[in-house]
């Protein structure tokens, strides 16, 4: 047979076999000459009887958004979307959505670890949910946080880490909180060829001495201290910066005196793109949790999951899940050939017994 009509019966039989493949058999024949053998490898659909399948996310059907892709959203006065994600499958949503940026962000301290507040996250921690979000997101641009401890100790600590970010956790860029007093440390990230995004204005790292959650710039003097932060975090190198929970006016003047974006967060829509956390503009969580006054929640995602597993629970209750379409079938003469195994194996066991001496009284 020659070696093409061969190939094509394997091809013919693959596909009699039906239906998308979920992973695939290998075959390796060898191609014959006069002088070598090569190998052939054949490839044809098997089935996947477990649901331990990886999710992979598909190819982007979009170019992948760049630092030049974001730069042009913003010469153009196009808005830049951007929300948080903490694990594979908030990132491969976000980026099937088409968001333009995806933030590993340290809030997921509190919504993905349950944890009081962001200054409990360590680098090792953000480094590890960088890592399942880079695996999900294709085309989005992808940017880690730098959590408390990582990178106030000096500008060098501050490199280190964010190596780590950007090796390790397959980020392409990091976010590191402060205004002026950080301009320094940007300055030594950017010089070693690392992307910084910004965040001015109330920065959760530094909630203690802020007084708590509190709005910033409401005074001349403080909506003054927020230019001039901008200005220095700008002018140290950084792509972009966040504006969080500064009055919209504030954040407008802000933003025109820049030739960065801003992206807002409680700032109003005059910034040049805005970002939500995920977990609370979906939400997923219970009722009665505090929500900041800039949050819009769009879905009640908690309720919907905690609705279907009530249902899941009621037929595992009733027996009505599985049904048979949720089960393996079976060749009816293997199953006759099995019951009368498990028939002689009970016999065997009762005759055992009738066997074996009683016990004493």
């Amino acid at each position: 047979m020659s070696l093409s009509l061969f190939r094509g019966r394997l091809a013919s039989a693959a596909a009699a076999a039906g239906g998308a493949p979920r992973s695939a058999c290998c075959m390796m024949i060898h191609r014959t000459s006069s002088s070598s053998l090569s190998p052939v490898f054949l490839q044809f659909p098997t089935k996947r009887y477990s649901s331990h399948a990886p999710m992979n996310p598909a190819a982007p059907t979009r170019k992948k958004v760049t630092m030049t892709s974001l730069r042009k959203l913003y010469d153009s006065g196009i808005p830049i979307s951007m929300v948080t994600a903490h694990d594979f499958p908030s990132g491969l949503v976000a980026d099937h959505a088409g968001v333009d940026m995806v933030l590993v962000g340290d809030s997921l301290a509190m919504v993905g670890l349950g944890m009081e507040d962001t200054n409990e996250i360590r680098l090792d921690d953000m480094l590890h949910h960088s890592r399942a979000v880079a695996r999900a997101v294709k085309g989005a641009f992808t940017v880690c946080d730098m959590p408390m401890g990582s990178y106030e100790v000096s500008p060098d600590q501050a490199v280190q880490s964010a190596i780590r970010i950007i090796q390790e956790g397959r980020a392409q860029a990091v976010k590191i909180e402060g205004g002026a007093e950080m301009a320094p440390t940007i300055k030594r990230i950017t010089s070693a060829g690392i992307s910084v995004l910004g965040h001015i204005g109330l920065t959760p790292q530094r909630q203690h001495s802020l007084g708590g959650f509190r709005v910033q710039g409401k005074t001349a003097s403080s909506a003054a201290k927020i230019l001039d932060d901008a200005l220095a975090v700008q002018e140290a190198g950084c792509f972009a910066m966040v504006v969080e929970a500064v009055p919209p006016a504030v954040a407008d003047l802000v933003t025109k005196s820049l030739d960065v974006p801003t992206i807002g967060i409680g700032a109003g829509s005059g910034c040049s793109g805005q970002v939500l956390v995920q977990i609370d503009m979906l939400g997923n969580f219970p009722e009665g949790r505090f929500m900041p006054k800039f949050v819009k929640t769009y879905e009640n995602i908690f309720e919907k999951s905690k609705n279907a597993i009530e249902e899941y629970i009621d037929e595992v209750k009733s027996r009505s899940y599985p049904a048979a379409e949720h089960t393996y079938p079976m060749n009816k003469s293997e199953l006759e050939e099995f019951e009368r195994i498990v028939v002689k194996r009970l016999q065997r066991e009762l005759e055992n017994q009738k066997g074996d001496p009683e016990e004493g009284v």
